[in-house]
């Protein structure tokens, strides 16, 4: 999805669709590659970011001569920020081609969204590149860093690129002076390119990201957007339990039975911390683990059954 035929075939694509009522079933193979690719369902730090993207894109459509306030999506690992960040990605681009269609004919191609991964070491000349190749603006090793920004900052405002997403933003580190250079790009993109940016990364706080000179010019700019675990509670709410619902409504078993799963949402928070990554990994595995045993249903024997990633396994197990 870094460059814009990849994420325009994501974005065009239609999402996985859990099965419809009086549908006919689907075969094993396709409910292996469904539950693989799976539904997304929509969390508070998705809600909050589709509001926030929404305003700060009216907010900054006219502002033409200082960076225009941006969004920061943090928390730990597999706390949902990819998701949520190319879910509202999505939605965005849907969204600006069906309001505003492009003349027909190959010269009117419309880029309403960028997604562009910031790389290990990021230093300012690869980093503008990587927004090159997401165009496809020709560059070569003899061109200046100048000579490429000014490139993408104008093929991107001809585009119609409206909003920019930018992963793996902890990955920059102002410290040190590659870092510095790239910090201080992003700074001048934000500038000369008429849209709103929109970064992720893991827990961007305790990163050198917010620290000294251009970490303050970033915080004063950027809102964060928090995609922490769900708590099992929350005032007279149960975030945790509802997600667990969704996925259990999304699911296509043949012989699985609709309220297990949150009957056992104490034992899902304790066994994932919460977090919404290794709750949906583990789910969609004891699905395809059902599916090829011939179970066709998710028991609590199923999921012990499972090893998540080291980081969920270090936690302790939940006993009977």
């Amino acid at each position: 999805m870094t460059t814009w035929q990849g994420w325009q075939h994501f974005a065009t694509t239609p999402p996985p669709a859990p099965p419809g009522p009086g549908g006919p079933p689907r075969s094993p193979e396709q409910r292996l590659a469904y539950h693989s690719a799976f539904v997304t369902l929509r969390t508070p730090a998705i809600d909050t970011l589709a509001t926030q993207v929404r305003t700060l894109m009216v907010l900054g459509r006219h502002q033409q001569h200082t960076a225009r306030p941006s969004l920061i999506v943090t928390g730990p690992p597999a706390a949902g920020k990819t998701t949520a960040l190319l879910h509202v990605g999505r939605a965005c681009h849907l969204a600006h081609t069906r309001q505003t269609p492009a003349p027909p004919g190959p010269g009117h191609v419309q880029a309403p969204v960028a997604y562009v991964l910031v790389p290990p070491g990021a230093s300012a000349k690869n980093l503008t590149a990587e927004f090159a190749r997401y165009l496809g603006i020709p560059t070569s090793t003899r061109m200046t860093t100048t000579q490429i920004t000014d490139a993408v900052c104008h093929t991107y405002n001809k585009a119609g690129v409206r909003l920019v997403l930018i992963d793996e933003i902890h990955r920059l580190n102002p410290r040190t002076t590659n870092g510095a250079e790239a910090a201080d790009l992003l700074k001048d993109l934000t500038e000369r390119i008429h849209a709103t940016f929109v970064y992720a990364g893991i827990d961007v706080t305790t990163t050198p990201l917010f620290s000294g000179i251009r970490g303050a010019q970033l915080a004063a700019r950027a809102t964060l957007i928090h995609a922490g675990p769900l708590p099992a509670r929350h005032g007279q709410n149960h975030p945790f339990r509802d997600l667990v619902t969704g996925i259990e409504n999304a699911l296509d078993l043949h012989a699985h039975r609709p309220g297990t799963l949150p009957r056992l949402t104490t034992y899902l928070h304790q066994r994932t911390a919460g977090r919404i990554g290794a709750l949906t990994r583990l789910i969609r595995q004891a699905a395809i683990t059902a599916i090829h045993d011939g179970t066709e249903k998710i028991t609590r024997a199923t999921l012990d059954a499972i090893t998540l990633d080291h980081h969920t396994e270090q936690q302790q197990r939940p006993t009977r």
